[in-house]
């Protein structure tokens, strides 16, 4: 039926709660060839019992309210994560659509046009940084199904996702370089976090939200508990990556970087006195007694590489993330032959096949000289019997 300038429909739809059969409207077509395939569609979904009723809202709205209904249940640098991710990437593409005009063409085509030129000054986009978008409209557009039902099924997982690519670490440095590093950074008042970081595997966050309370000198462990970082310039602290908390075995040599740290602390709180502003047990703090900021650290590693080889230019040190460090430990205690289960627990890593993903390069070069190591075995057994 035409309604003015525009078409209308009008399908029988059955209650699921009470049985009865009444009667739903759907207008605003363009043409009445439109009207009558939405119709059809609709009397299918019907039959099924997978009618949607019509509603305008739209994909910007729904992810603004999607996000607030969230806020409780993420973690705060994934929230914020998330509303970047919606705010840079998907309402400026497809923000003023309809929620439920959106089909599996719409979100192909939102990926292929920011893997062309959604970056930064138009440059591509990575297809790490588009995959991401795609989990987080995943999960957006399945509540829109399961827990709003709006939709009767998700555009998104019937979307052509870019080809993921499996990032392997890069070069890291060897066992030597860390010792030079380590060697050199050793009169920094922030060398034990370095130290620390190397030698546990842990993350940045996992090691600024370390308490005292959390280490066991005497029975050389740490407890990771949860994470720390700067959202918005406040400081905030949450669970680990995987939820979990972890046991870390700690090397004597740690212990005595610990006690010294510790030392050094009290130190500081002796003199500074009152003015003293810790009162979190953290590991790590300023001199005045604050929690270390992460990008204190982040930034003050390259600029210590950069003096090191101001100083050494014969004997240069590559180029390194702080980030590095928890994948240099990582591939030292893989190639020594330490199993794959053990390095994961170690990280943190919720599985180990996340371990075998991520560090595929380092189990197969310790794969090639496989061959070698069972047949050395093998022989000396014979040579014995």
């Amino acid at each position: 039926m035409k309604r003015g300038t525009t078409w209308s429909y009008v399908i029988r739809v059955r209650d699921p709660e009470t049985g009865e059969s009444k009667p739903r409207w759907v207008g605003g077509f363009a043409t009445e060839d439109d009207a009558k395939a939405a119709r059809d569609e609709a009397r299918i979904k019907a039959r099924r019992g997978e009618y949607v009723d019509r509603n305008t809202i739209t994909v910007r709205e729904y992810l603004d309210e999607w996000i607030e209904a969230h806020a409780v249940e993420i973690k705060p640098k994934t929230l914020a994560d998330y509303r970047h991710m919606i705010n840079r990437y998907v309402k400026p593409n497809i923000g003023i659509l309809r929620l439920q005009a959106v089909r599996a063409s719409t979100i192909t085509k939102l990926y292929r046009d920011l893997m062309a030129g959604g970056g930064k000054n138009g440059r591509p986009l990575s297809s790490r940084t588009v995959d991401y978008v795609h989990a987080i409209l995943r999960k957006a557009f399945r509540d829109a199904v399961n827990v709003d039902e709006l939709l009767s099924s998700s555009p998104v997982e019937k979307a052509k996702r870019p080809r993921r690519e499996i990032r392997e670490p890069g070069t890291v440095w060897t066992t030597d370089q860390l010792k030079t590093f380590l060697r050199y950074s050793r009169d920094h008042r922030l060398w034990p976090f370095f130290h620390l970081a190397a030698y546990t595997g842990a993350r940045r966050g996992e090691l600024l939200h370390l308490r005292w309370s959390d280490v066991d000198l005497d029975a050389k462990q740490l407890v990771i508990r949860g994470s720390a970082s700067f959202i918005d310039g406040a400081r905030i602290e949450g669970t680990t990556k995987s939820g979990r908390k972890r046991i870390v075995s700690l090397d004597d040599g740690t212990i005595t970087v610990l006690r010294n740290q510790h030392k050094m602390q009290a130190a500081d709180k002796l003199k500074v006195g009152p003015e003293w502003r810790g009162g979190g047990d953290y590991v790590f703090t300023t001199g005045w007694g604050e929690p270390v900021h992460p990008d204190t650290l982040s930034s003050l590693f390259p600029i210590l590489i950069k003096r090191y080889n101001e100083t050494y230019p014969d004997h240069p040190l590559p180029h390194a993330r702080l980030h590095d460090l928890r994948h240099i430990h990582a591939t030292t205690l893989l190639l020594a032959g330490v199993p794959v289960h053990v390095v994961a627990a170690r990280l943190g890593h919720a599985d180990p096949s996340i371990t075998l993903r991520v560090y595929a390069h380092v189990i197969r070069a310790a794969e090639a000289s496989a061959a070698e190591v069972f047949a050395k075995a093998i022989n000396d057994q014979r040579a014995w019997c």
